[in-house]
């Protein structure tokens, strides 16, 4: 039972994570019907940008506060990533908007690469050791199931992420241009909505959560380089198909529900392979999940079979 709710755990903290990475998948899929295959470097953008900004401050301000040190970092790592979130959608993806859907694909992929080269060019190849500013000591509130404060921040600051943001998007005046946008955007565009900062407002947007989960998973794992986002970021687009993609309630369930399977494949799967396999082969469910889902139930957990525009 111990390692039971030790795994549930496990599994909220990380399926938090991909949550808040998988919802910028969805949303830019539901404005563009496009997979932005370089969000997750996005993601680590944001880990290295505050990383660099963490050592700085502790070189000019060493009796800094940890906690204020985390915000000035997550203050300028969030405003790089919407930047570039921004840059990549005015100047990669709009022109592309009517192109065949193979290009903004193809276009998507390249920037993902150009990302990771220019991280390793200007933070190197090697892996950095990220500061633990919450403290990592961990708490046992029951026999045999330890817990972090780093963990316990994750998992709250995540749900009050998602909860803004789905009263950003269900309740304001910019929610409401966001969602008739995905509803139809020649017909929104005829409305009065302007279609393009739209879109570009939901690229940011999806950058700022990337920049947030960067920072959340370097403190929770305490490294960071320039190859991290890729895997987390497969994992988060598998959570959006899972959930429903274009759906943003879908790519939250879909996040902790990926976390789950998981954290308790990684806790059983040596008993259910009989020693075959260990933990470090967890990376198979995630990818087990999708195939079942593409072939059962493209649409997702939450999505809503379409029909294709005219």
């Amino acid at each position: 039972m111990e390692t039971l709710i030790q795994q549930i755990l496990n599994g909220l903290v990380i399926g938090s994570v991909y949550a808040l990475i998988a919802l910028g998948y969805t949303m830019v899929y539901g404005i563009l019907g496009l997979i932005n295959f370089a969000h997750g470097d996005v993601l680590m953008v944001g880990a290295l940008t505050a990383l660099q900004t963490m050592m700085f401050l502790m070189g000019v301000a060493p009796g800094m506060s940890p906690i204020a040190m985390l915000t000035i970092a997550l203050m300028v790592a969030i405003p790089v990533c919407m930047m570039i979130g921004f840059t990549m959608e005015r100047l990669a993806y709009r022109r592309l908007r009517n192109a065949p859907r193979l290009a903004p694909l193809i276009t998507a992929i390249g920037m993902s690469f150009l990302l990771q080269t220019l991280a390793m060019i200007i933070w190197g190849r090697n892996y950095h050791t990220f500061p633990q500013l919450i403290s990592t000591t961990p708490m046992q509130p029951i026999e045999g199931v330890f817990v972090t404060p780093v963990q316990i921040f994750i998992i709250i600051a995540s749900a009050l992420i998602m909860i803004g943001l789905s009263l950003l998007v269900n309740k304001t005046r910019i929610g409401r241009a966001m969602r008739a946008t995905a509803e139809n955007h020649r017909v929104a565009s005829l409305m009065g909505v302007d279609t393009n900062a739209v879109i570009a407002f939901t690229f940011v947007i999806g950058a700022a959560l990337a920049a947030v989960a960067g920072v959340m998973f370097a403190s929770n794992y305490g490294i960071a380089h320039y190859g991290m986002g890729f895997m987390p970021g497969l994992k988060a687009f598998t959570a959006a198909v899972l959930g429903g993609i274009g759906n943003l309630g879908g790519a939250m369930l879909g996040g902790i529900v990926l976390g789950l399977v998981e954290s308790l494949g990684a806790g059983y799967i040596e008993h259910m392979t009989f020693g075959f396999l260990n933990s470090s082969y967890q990376d198979i469910f995630a990818f087990i999940i999708l195939g079942l889902v593409l072939i059962f139930k493209p649409t997702g957990l939450l999505g809503e079979r379409v029909s294709d525009r005219a």
